[in-house]
């Protein structure tokens, strides 16, 4: 692959455009790689992923793509024979999602979806990833796994739809953006923002504004799918936008006893009560590789 990596479109290669195999994606750099579904690298990003039906777990909803690594297969079998890594392409795509990189998506005819050509690749437009974890797959192996959510400029999707959780009733309300973000539910976000003094449950830090002061409640177990998080106050934890980060990035995690693990040392300030769901504790433990 000596071509340069590109991000973002490509002249001449508009969102529905058919290509007949992969060789002829490689003319332009749109997907360099002949064999493998990832074209990046830890360095720069990933700028395109191929869905091929090469990995069993891939998760295909249209404009939300839950996506397996590279890595691990039998190159004979195609079957998953030992655990995925954050290395090359992998690496690349948290990169991407770090730096706010769009990744081009290509459905082949292999690959089982509603969304798939009969025959040969389709561009499917541009994606953002939103979310990076690691689990273990149908086949007993650990993969990393990424949310992809649909960015692109197709008018009939122009805008992600985002969800809101009403506290009283719970039911999902959709709010038209185009910033890819979950909407925290104010109510249960105040209420736990109130306890804490609007003081981050980490560091301690209050930013100060003009209408007072800011933090943001951060849910332990993501909201969404394949997560699927209650969003509930023992789910949430007050912090400051910095920590809010890191600890939705895996930076670091929480152990049972409210300790530190990661990038940082130290516990967990918790209220007296302010009761945590436990077992949201240990799936962020679990998805991030600190268990």
């Amino acid at each position: 692959m000596s071509k340069p990596i590109i991000f973002g479109e490509i002249e001449g290669i508009n969102e529905g455009f058919h290509f007949n195999n992969r060789k002829e994606m490689m003319l332009k750099s749109f997907h360099r790689n002949w064999a493998a579904g990832i074209d990046g690298n830890s360095r720069e990003g990933t700028a395109a992923i191929v869905l091929s039906g090469g990995y069993e777990d891939d998760l295909d909803f249209g404009e939300e793509i839950i996506y397996t690594g590279a890595g691990g297969n039998d190159n004979n079998t195609g079957k998953q024979i030992k655990d995925q890594m954050w290395e090359k392409g992998n690496a690349g795509l948290i990169k991407s999602m770090d730096q706010g990189l769009p990744v081009r998506v290509i459905r082949g005819s292999t690959h089982k979806s509603q969304f798939s050509p009969s025959k040969g690749y389709i561009y499917s437009g541009l994606y953002s990833v939103v979310d990076a974890w690691e689990e273990i797959g149908k086949s007993g192996f650990k993969i990393c796994r990424f949310r992809l959510e649909y960015s692109g400029n197709n008018e009939i999707k122009k805008t992600v739809q985002q969800i809101e959780l009403d506290y009283s009733k719970r039911a999902r309300k959709k709010v038209e953006s185009t910033i890819i973000r979950i909407v925290r539910d104010t109510k249960i976000a105040w209420q736990i923002k109130k306890l804490y003094d609007f003081k981050c449950q980490i560091c301690q830090v209050s930013i100060p504004t003009k209408l007072g002061h800011y933090v943001e409640g951060a849910h332990i177990k993501p909201l969404g799918k394949p997560h699927n998080g209650d969003d509930n106050p023992n789910n949430l934890i007050c912090l400051c936008p910095n920590h809010h980060v890191m600890f939705d990035k895996g930076v670091f995690s929480i152990t049972d006893n409210l300790q530190l693990i990661g990038y940082l040392s130290g516990s967990l300030v918790i209220h007296n009560n302010h009761k945590l769901n436990i077992s949201n504790l240990g799936y962020h433990r679990q998805i991030h590789g600190f268990e």
